[in-house]
């Protein structure tokens, strides 16, 4: 089967990897994953800063809801993601999805929260929906009515927030998903 990059390219796999690796070093280490990651960027400001402010613009957590977080950095951006879900048996319920962008300079804000928005909401697609099944080497998906994406109805809240930066301006086409499913798998 030939392979290919994805969107975000490396980053969205490494991000997954690393941010659902550093939950379980967290829980491991007996520390609440926030805390614990607030340690690990103490001596970087600009990733803290992204971190905190999409922590600061999440909605208060409610009874029933699971948090999850991830930070990643690629494309000279860093993307903080906040999930919150609720699980019902094995049912996942995307509430909302926080995300806290410092991409440097911004010339087109309203470009960056699309962008934001769409990786997003294609992380979630793939993380709980996609696949391409082989039954003795056969694709089972050869078209698009019977692969199964995120639906508007499924979709969360995505709100996207700016970190002020006077940096030198970073990618945001691709940024939002290295994050996504780290966060994600950090909720459940």
């Amino acid at each position: 089967i030939p392979v290919g990059w994805w969107r975000s390219v490396h980053g969205s796999h490494n991000g997954f990897y690393r941010e659902s690796f550093v939950d379980e070093l967290a829980l491991k280490a007996e520390i609440d994953p926030v805390i614990y990651r607030r340690h690990l960027l103490r001596d970087s400001p600009r990733h803290l800063a992204c971190y905190e402010l999409a922590l600061d613009q999440a909605p208060a957590l409610a009874r029933g809801l699971h948090r999850g977080t991830a930070i990643f950095k690629s494309f000279g951006s860093i993307v903080a993601t906040v999930v919150d879900l609720k699980m019902e048996g094995r049912t996942i319920q995307i509430e909302q999805v926080t995300t806290a962008v410092d991409c440097g300079v911004v010339v087109h804000p309203d470009t960056v929260h699309a962008q934001l928005m769409g990786a997003t909401l294609m992380g979630l697609s793939a993380a709980l929906h996609e696949e391409v099944p082989f039954h003795h080497g056969e694709a089972q998906v050869s078209n698009f009515d019977r692969y199964r994406i995120l639906t508007m109805q499924e979709s969360p809240v995505v709100k996207s927030h700016i970190v002020p930066s006077n940096e030198a301006p970073g990618g945001v086409g691709e940024v939002a998903l290295p994050p996504l499913a780290g966060a994600l798998a950090n909720a459940i």
